[in-house]
């Protein structure tokens, strides 16, 4: 449809230029017409106006006998050099394209190694992920997230690395890689943060920047779920406490934090577990920074325990979709750092399917069991 806009130009200068007296010449603003085109066209269109808009020179030149005149030939040679260069950017503009589409291709193919969706249901959990990133034309950025089952349970880790955007993706990588593989190696919340803990002081250094040295860190919480009764295990090294969901009620996990990752080194007697009971039907909500320090207009940070208790009862799914939906409305559409949530509903005892590897989005709502701190190890 827009193409229709320089061919009527076309026409309604050139029809205008013969009704004009003789020493008023309107063939000129034909260049608008070409020059339009390029903003929306590509270099077939743009080419085809380009000739058109020639051809409607030379119609006028014609029409009033100056066809071989020297300014007539003049005006034609620079509207032919003009649609000639419009159409050689077309083309150079298209191959950029192509190009930042295949890059971008490949961009969104490693994010999704990086941090692929997790699966719709590990044992008795039904999982719901959701991330927003800060950075533009990101899909990850600083936070981090990543589940496994073990045995006997769940091991779910969800963090935050210093900084935002594409800059921090390296370090949210070593994290995420080196929680996979130590899940399944260490008995303990406390060994697993310690192992993570060597991790990042052995590869960390190699991500710094000379301006960031020694200010790199990550806040971590561990969560560790069984299959068997209703006591879960989480450990905080610096991350937010996690809100435990029922239908009417939303009451915060208390927490004992160790200090985040990469700050000092850290040995296993220096944790604190926490336990507290996961009935059926409940939701564990975890969540980043970037989602209860997201500021409005008004600097009013995102109250997450005040809205999550008004969508209790909803599928998972749609209290994902609700708290997305709030949350980008409270910051007006644009968030300052990365925002991760991960919801883990238990399932009524004896409904429990089999391990799902569908990846998924959905999470649910329940009751409160009271915390309790247990010993470190």
């Amino acid at each position: 449809m827009l193409l229709v806009i320089p061919i009527v130009l076309i026409v309604i200068i050139t029809v205008v230029d013969q009704l004009v007296p003789a020493d008023i010449h309107l063939g000129p603003l034909l260049v608008i017409a070409p020059a339009i085109t390029v903003s929306f066209a590509g270099p077939w269109l743009t080419g085809l106006v380009g000739f058109l808009t020639v051809g409607a020179q030379a119609y006028i030149g014609w029409h009033f006998g100056v066809l071989f005149s020297r300014n007539v030939l003049v005006q034609l040679l620079a509207l032919t050099v003009l649609s000639a260069l419009t159409v050689i950017y077309c083309v150079m503009r298209e191959r950029r394209m192509r190009q930042l589409a295949q890059v971008r291709m490949i961009a969104e193919a490693a994010q999704h190694v990086l941090l692929w969706p997790l699966p719709e249901q590990i044992g008795s959990m039904k999982i719901a992920c959701l991330y927003l990133a800060a950075e533009a034309e990101a899909q990850i950025g600083g936070d981090l997230y990543a589940a496994t089952p073990v045995d006997n349970g769940l091991r779910v880790m969800i963090g935050d690395v210093r900084g935002k955007g594409l800059s921090a993706i390296g370090e949210a990588a070593l994290l995420i890689g080196a929680f996979r593989e130590a899940a399944h190696h260490h008995t303990s919340l406390p060994t697993l943060a310690a192992a993570l803990e060597r991790s990042v002081a052995r590869n960390l250094p190699e991500l710094e920047t000379e301006e960031e040295l020694g200010e790199r860190f990550a806040t971590v919480m561990l969560v560790e779920i069984s299959d068997e009764g209703h006591v879960t295990r989480i450990l905080s090294c610096g991350h937010p406490p996690p809100l435990l969901l029922s239908p009417g009620s939303a009451v915060t996990v208390p927490v004992h934090p160790a200090p985040p990752l990469g700050v000092h080194g850290t040995a296993p007697g220096d944790y604190t577990v926490d336990v507290f009971s996961f009935q059926p039907g409940d939701t564990l909500l975890l969540y980043t920074d970037g989602v209860i320090e997201a500021r409005d207009a008004d600097g009013v940070f995102y109250p997450l325990t005040e809205r999550a208790v008004q969508w209790a009862g909803a599928s998972p799914e749609k209290l994902l979709h609700h708290i997305r939906r709030d949350l980008i409305d409270h910051v007006d559409g644009r968030l300052d750092d990365d925002a991760a949530l991960i919801a883990l509903c238990r399932t009524p005892d004896g409904h429990r399917p089999h391990r799902s590897h569908r990846p998924g989005t959905g999470l649910h709502v329940g009751g409160f069991g009271h915390g309790a701190r247990s010993a470190p190890g």
